[in-house]
């Protein structure tokens, strides 16, 4: 990445003055597994500290793990390297496919050809006067 897109833009990973900040007023917390940086600020106020991420690639909050997202939030204090494993029947956090291919489209939407099943006829509407 250049400097000056470094510089100026924030859509994909840290300004320099948000790496300049998370070094001199925060603490490294630690990393996920898709690269995403935790940081800390070293300063309480009101009974919390201020909590943020510097993503790896995209910033997409989505790409946020469950877990981090609640130590983000102040749900738990504890760092999710010391949480317990993940049960088995726990599926792995997905990203946001909004406006992509991979986008969940339905049948009846218009990308997969605006055809919906017909109706059945087991509707009845409700009417005041029936019980």
């Amino acid at each position: 990445m250049s400097a000056l897109m470094k510089i100026f833009t924030w859509w994909e990973g840290a300004t320099i003055g948000t790496l300049l900040y998370s070094r001199r007023n925060g603490r490294s917390v630690g990393t996920d597994a898709l690269g995403n940086a935790y940081f800390e600020t070293k300063k309480i106020t009101d009974g919390k500290s201020r909590r943020w991420v510097i993503y790896e690639g995209a910033n997409d909050a989505s790409r946020v793990p469950p877990e981090w997202h609640g130590w983000l939030h102040h749900t738990t204090d504890l760092v999710p390297e010391a949480l317990p494993p993940a049960r088995v029947w726990e599926k792995e956090s997905l990203p946001n496919m909004t406006g992509t291919l991979g986008a969940y489209r339905p049948a009846g939407a218009l990308e997969r050809g605006g055809n919906r099943a017909a109706a059945t006829g087991d509707y009845e509407a409700w009417s005041p006067g029936n019980p």
